[in-house]
């Protein structure tokens, strides 16, 4: 079964991957004078800010859910369980 953790991993390797990619187009754009050195600085930066907004939002949407699942009771999460693995044969 897929745990939160790995959801939560490949989630951030992903705005990792989105982030290390523009900022690579970002840099050939400079290099081709498409945009300048500033211009880049400042897409780059913005780019950098908006990665850690989105995995501060993801961080605090899984810090709620492990909130929720901490508060249910033994007999809830072995509901939730199996409702997920009738879903998993599906």
């Amino acid at each position: 079964m897929i745990s939160l953790k790995n959801i939560l991993l490949a989630g951030i390797g992903s705005v990792a991957y989105t982030y290390e990619k523009a900022a690579e187009l970002v840099e050939e754009m400079v290099k081709k004078g498409e945009i300048t050195v500033k211009q880049g600085k400042d897409l780059t930066d913005e780019l950098k800010k908006k990665t850690f907004k989105s995995m501060d939002v993801a961080e605090d949407k899984l810090n709620g859910v492990l909130s929720n699942i901490q508060s249910m009771t033994k007999t809830e999460i072995d509901e939730v369980k199996k409702k997920i693995n009738e879903l998993e044969k599906k």
